[in-house]
């Protein structure tokens, strides 16, 4: 009785490539074809925020002092 074959993983339609090319499109196509969960962007505090180096500066006056913080 002869074992049912499976189709290959690769196949060459033209060229002649080398073991070593082989070699390195099987891992290649091995690696991409594993299934990773997708990472999450990590959301960022208003510390850590470059949104300050930004703004526009600032102008003494009433107030003043609120604008320079923070969270104005």
């Amino acid at each position: 009785m002869t074992e049912p074959t499976t189709p290959p993983l690769l196949r060459v339609v033209s060229g002649s490539p080398s073991d070593e090319e082989l070699a390195a499109l099987t891992v290649v196509v091995a690696a991409l074809s594993q299934r990773r969960p997708r990472r999450r962007p990590t959301q960022v505090g208003g510390w850590a925020s470059r949104a300050d180096a930004v703004r526009t500066p600032l102008r003494p006056g009433p107030g003043g002092w609120r604008a320079a913080g923070r969270f104005a």
